[in-house]
């Protein structure tokens, strides 16, 4: 696990790759949700990641991480926060990984993420560091 996050980090927001690993029960991603959970961090999903993971049926891995997971709703302002993020990347960053960072930073968190990429784009859109951590 590579890390750039900043010591100031208080929190995690998961994008869909990492509620994709914890589908697929990745070690890693169960390991680092267990710490976060004992240091007391409830980690913050962007709904549109539950729209991007959820297939419905049996997913009991997914549902058992959102549980311990606080699920945030999307609304006009940061809908728009996440637009002017995504306005200086271009069409190639989806909008949901803009509300992905939208919501770390706000909340001064860390993104735990399979996209690097995209995420260091909106970083620097934004002008403000984000912390990333790949899964």
């Amino acid at each position: 696990m590579t890390s750039s996050s900043p010591k100031a980090s208080l929190g995690l927001v998961y994008d869909t790759g990492a509620l994709i690993a914890a589908e697929g029960n990745d070690r890693r991603m169960w390991a680092l949700h267990a710490r976060a959970l004992q240091r007391g961090v409830r980690p913050i999903v962007p709904a549109g990641c539950v729209v991007e993971a959820w297939r419905g049926g049996r997913q009991p891995s997914l549902g058992r991480l959102l549980a311990g997971c606080e699920t945030e709703t999307l609304n006009e302002d940061r809908a728009r926060a996440a637009g002017i993020l995504r306005r200086g990347v271009g069409v190639s960053v989806g909008a949901i990984d803009a509300t992905v960072a939208e919501t770390a930073i706000r909340v001064r968190a860390a993104v735990v993420t399979s996209d690097r990429v995209d995420l260091e784009q909106l970083e620097e859109s934004a002008r403000r560091r984000i912390g990333i951590i790949d899964i």
